[in-house]
C-alpha cells in the first residue's frame, strides 16, 4: 500500500541525490570513451566472404546497401569437369545517412561478411559522403573486436563438433593404413629373410 505523496517523495529524493554528485564532464575527443563491447558504431565488411547474395541488401528496411556485381567463368576442376559462374562484387557501399543500425544485414548474412565496429568518428560536412564503400568498410573490419570467449559450461557449437568427429575419423583411418603398411613391410621382410642353416633338417 503506497501513502498518499510517496511517489513525489521518492522523485525527490532521487534528485536530491543527483544534485549531490559531483558532474564529471567526457573530456572528448582528448579522452576516448570506453565503450562497450557490443556497441554499433559502423558496420566492417570482410569482402572475401561476400558471395553477392543481395540478402542484406533485401532485408534492409532503408534500402541504403548498394550492391554491384558481374559474373565469372571458372575453368574446371578437373579435365573433362563442366565450367562453372561465380560472382565477382564490384561495389559494396552503406549510406550511413540512411543506415538506422538494426542489425538485420548482419543477421541475415550466411557468410559472415558482416561485422559490428565500435568505430563511431565518420562524420562527414555533407551528407553525400556518408556514403561509404567498400574500402572504407573493409578498414572498419580491422577494428572489430574479438567475439566474447564461450562459457565453460556451454555446449560446443555444432560445427565444432562435426569438424572435431571428421577429424578424428581421418586421424583413425590414417592409422590403420599406416599399421597395415607396416605389418605389410614386416610380412614381406620375413618372406625375403634368407632361411638360416640347419633349418628343416
Amino acid at each position: 500500500m503506497s501513502f498518499p505523496g510517496s511517489g513525489l517523495a521518492k522523485g525527490l529524493a532521487v534528485t536530491l541525490r543527483t544534485m549531490t554528485k559531483r558532474s564529471v564532464t567526457a573530456q572528448y575527443p582528448d579522452v576516448q570513451p570506453d565503450l562497450p563491447p557490443r556497441t554499433r558504431g559502423v558496420i566492417g565488411l570482410f569482402e572475401e566472404n561476400c558471395t553477392v547474395c543481395m540478402l542484406c541488401a533485401r532485408e534492409c528496411p532503408d534500402w541504403c546497401i548498394y550492391i554491384d556485381s558481374h559474373k565469372e567463368t571458372v575453368p574446371p576442376a578437373v579435365p573433362g569437369g563442366r565450367e562453372r559462374s561465380r560472382n565477382v562484387l564490384d561495389r559494396f557501399a552503406i549510406d550511413f545517412a540512411l543506415c538506422m543500425y538494426c542489425g538485420i544485414c548482419i543477421e541475415v548474412c550466411p557468410f559472415d561478411a558482416l561485422f559490428w565496429s565500435p568505430e563511431f568518428e565518420y562524420a562527414e560536412t555533407d551528407i553525400h559522403e556518408l556514403t561509404h564503400e567498400r574500402d572504407k568498410l573493409r578498414e572498419w573490419m580491422w577494428t572489430v573486436p574479438e567475439p566474447p570467449a564461450l562459457d565453460p559450461a556451454a555446449e560446443e557449437p555444432k560445427e565444432l563438433a562435426a569438424a572435431r568427429k571428421a577429424a578424428d575419423k581421418l586421424a583413425a583411418q590414417q592409422q590403420a593404413e599406416a599399421e597395415a603398411a607396416q605389418a605389410s613391410e614386416q610380412e614381406t621382410a620375413d618372406q625375403d629373410r634368407p632361411d638360416t642353416p640347419g633349418e628343416g633338417t
